[in-house]
């Protein structure tokens, strides 16, 4: 869990940093998001393949080497004089943090049991959920003060930590199977998911309608039939797409892609209304998100405990009820909405989602024989890397595009037709000249300036909230289809975890 929290800390941080990246490397904005993109590439092509790596080499030399490369990678970026060793130091880390949650996750269904699964689950929430969100909270405080290469050196005494704890304790607590590595599979895969997240990740930048999203998107989606069509044709997948035919796993890992898509959208919305409309401080930003972010940490466990009791459906209901709520409320956003109310409802919002995450996920994989629990988890951890980027990207086209649209209505309403308008204008020109000492003409360039920037604003917070309206149909889509929710059996035996059809659970309650 150590391990988790770490790497997922990391990836919250830089986020923060990257504007001072870009000023101490002398490059753009595109260029400088090469850094998170290539993070998220990697572990989109690592995470599939990690069902292979844990049958290979078990649990205490596969963590010891995410670990490793983890904080290898977090060496190069403390100590990159260019752009390019950076870049190097993130693919280095990824791969390392690619490969630990879905480990991390198998490792947690073959200690407990099915009974107590929840409480431990609920605990790991705690990396999962606790670290994206006071991520931005510190690194805003390390950046104020302080350079961002410190967000790198941190890592390396944590990582040294983890590892020598794990020298000293962890165990194989799975045993290595030793499949057959199906290579067709890892290129298919390759090029499938890393595509389509590349893909997706331009489409929040350059529109959906570009070539080279539409190109990338279609590549994606093309070799990840292909590799589908291969995993489902061979005895030894490298990723197993039969953990499908299990309904509640199906019906689960299609919730948390909906709430992971929703989850987005508050952790890259708000940070643009905070800071670019607001204009409060990064520090500013982080802060108002870190209450929520101890109530998560604080009721992560809880949820769990409480999901051991009453299982998933009655948390998951009540949980997106206050998300889908909060979520409504973060649609009426408005250039004088107070800080202490967007406290409140961020604050509210995560204790939705504190019920949601982690009893999602638990309950689909409780579902999940012990022989596929590695591709469970593999596959629970590449839709939720796939939903995130969607989200990501669809949000952010949701926002400028509609921000646009209404900056066109508001063209159209200060029309030089209407006449209250005209007259208004002419009168504020007037009066802008005489107190400035200005001509009639620069008096009236003056009220342009100063109408287009409003506009601009007024048009950014309506499209942001837009996408927030977006989430929430997201949020919807969610509370319908847990409704279906059942508490299952877990197969146990030796005969039903090697079945080929399986059949579904019964439900006992």
């Amino acid at each position: 869990m150590l391990g988790a929290f770490i790497s997922i800390l990391n990836q919250t941080l830089i986020n923060i940093a990257l504007p001072h990246m870009m000023t101490d490397f002398n490059i753009s904005a595109t260029t400088a998001q090469w850094l998170t993109t290539a993070y998220m590439l990697v572990n989109g092509v690592v995470i599939p393949i990690t069902a292979f790596l844990i049958g290979t080499y078990g649990t205490r030399i596969l963590f010891l080497s995410a670990m490793l490369s983890f904080t290898l990678g977090s060496l190069v970026c403390s100590l990159a004089p260019t752009f390019a060793v950076m870049l190097i130091g993130r693919v280095i880390q990824a791969v390392g943090a690619g490969m630990m949650m879905p480990l991390v996750m198998s490792v947690f269904l073959a200690v407990f049991p099915p009974e107590k699964r929840g409480s431990a689950m609920g605990t790991m929430g705690i990396a999962m959920i606790f670290a994206p969100a006071v991520g931005p909270t510190l690194a805003g405080w390390i950046v104020e003060h302080y350079t961002w290469r410190i967000l790198f050196i941190m890592m390396i005494p944590l990582g040294l930590i983890d590892i020598l704890l794990a020298l000293r304790w962890l165990k194989d607590v799975l045993k290595p199977t030793h499949p057959v590595f199906d290579s067709w599979g890892a290129i298919f895969s390759t090029i499938g998911f890393g595509t389509l997240l590349y893909g997706f990740s331009e489409a929040g930048s350059h529109g959906w309608s570009s070539f080279t999203v539409i190109s990338f998107l279609s590549v994606g989606v093309l070799f990840i039939g292909i590799f589908i069509w291969r995993e489902l044709s061979i005895d030894q997948p490298l990723l197993e797409f039969r953990v499908f035919r299990y309904n509640i796993f199906t019906l689960t890992t299609i919730i948390n892609a909906a709430i992971t898509l929703s989850m987005f959208g508050g952790m890259i919305l708000l940070p643009i209304y905070l800071q670019n409309i607001r204009g409060f401080t990064p520090l500013q930003s982080g802060l108002l998100m870190l209450p929520g972010a101890i109530l998560m940490g604080i009721m992560s466990p809880v949820s769990g405990a409480l999901f051991d009791r009453i299982g998933a459906r009655p948390l998951v209901i009540v949980g997106l009820l206050i998300t889908g709520i909060t979520t409504w409320e973060l649609t009426k956003l408005t250039s004088s909405t107070t800080y202490s109310s967007i406290i409140w409802i961020y604050t509210i919002r995560n204790l939705g989602m504190s019920l949601l995450m982690m009893p999602v996920q638990t309950a689909g994989l409780n579902q999940i024989p012990q022989h596929l629990n590695s591709h469970a988890t593999a596959m629970s951890n590449t839709m939720r890397q796939i939903a995130g980027s969607i989200g990501t990207a669809l949000l952010v086209t949701v926002m400028t595009s509609r921000s646009t649209v209404h900056q066109s209505d508001f063209s159209n309403a200060i029309a030089a037709s209407n006449t209250y308008i005209s007259g208004a204008f002419q009168s504020l020109s007037t009066t802008m000249a005489a107190v400035s000492g200005l001509p009639a003409e620069a008096g009236s360039a003056l009220v342009i300036q100063t109408l287009y920037g409003l506009t601009m604003k007024e048009s950014t917070i309506k499209g942001i909230n837009d996408a927030f309206l977006v989430a929430l149909l997201f949020t919807a889509l969610a509370l319908v289809l847990s409704l279906f929710l059942r508490r299952v059996k877990h197969p146990k035996t030796t005969e039903e975890a090697a079945s080929p059809a399986p059949e579904l659970p019964q439900e006992t309650g």
